[in-house]
């Protein structure tokens, strides 16, 4: 499968990945083939390389340049996905009426100002309305968002929107808690900050009971 920007097609999966639905498939992050202009990609990270003061042409960076072009079509594979993708038919009926979680789902994305990663857990719950969904499938949405150039706060909203659009749940609750380079490493430089932002739909969001029982559930100390 081809993944097109714009008028250029940039990298696509060489195995593990067929068309329609499945295309979402895993797929190692080194198992990209070059396509067309990618090219064009490899000779900007070169020129970055350049204008830092580095010498592209020792041995460590010859191969960076297309190492480079391939991490960020991994890191930003998202743009090709979309959570009815991921979600496929794994919808079943059910009574269930009682909040269903999935909490500490691991998170990393890159922030569209500096391009910096940020990373910590989502936690998600849903109350079902005649359906619920593959519990499995719930992180697979966060990565649909997750990577691609994100900020903190739309992350958690479009995570929430999709669950809305494709459950039709009586309540969808989001939290994310995160950490961000662009604040550790640059700027600031805090490094013991942390982000937390919630996105809550229907009775998530008008509730206060099944709010604040989520929320318990979600900053609750872990045990297995």
């Amino acid at each position: 499968m081809s993944t097109t920007k714009g008028n250029k097609d940039v990298i696509r999966p060489v195995s593990g990945v067929s068309s329609g639905r499945a295309a979402v498939s895993v797929v190692d992050p080194d198992d990209y083939a070059v396509d067309g202009n990618l090219v064009e990609y490899e000779t900007m990270v070169r020129r970055q390389l350049e204008l830092i003061g580095e010498d592209p042409d020792r041995e460590g960076l010859l191969k960076t340049p297309s190492r480079v072009a391939k991490a960020q079509m991994w890191l930003t594979r998202g743009y090709s996905q979309t959570a009815a993708d991921v979600i496929g038919d794994a919808l079943f009926a059910e009574d269930h009426e009682n909040m269903v979680m999935v909490r500490d789902i691991e998170m990393y994305s890159m922030c569209e100002h500096h391009m910096l990663p940020f990373f910590g857990k989502v936690h998600i719950a849903y109350i079902p309305n005649g359906k619920i969904v593959g519990l499995s499938k719930l992180p697979r949405v966060v990565e649909v968002f997750a990577r691609r150039l994100q900020v903190q706060e739309r992350l958690g909203e479009q995570i929430a929107d999709a669950l809305e659009e494709v459950l039709q749940p009586k309540g969808v609750g989001v939290v994310i808690e995160a950490v961000h380079l662009c604040m550790m490493m640059r700027g600031v430089e805090k490094q013991s900050s942390r982000t937390i932002t919630s996105s809550m739909r229907g009775l998530f969001r008008d509730d206060a009971k099944t709010r604040s029982e989520f929320l318990r559930l979600a900053h609750a100390p872990t045990q297995y």
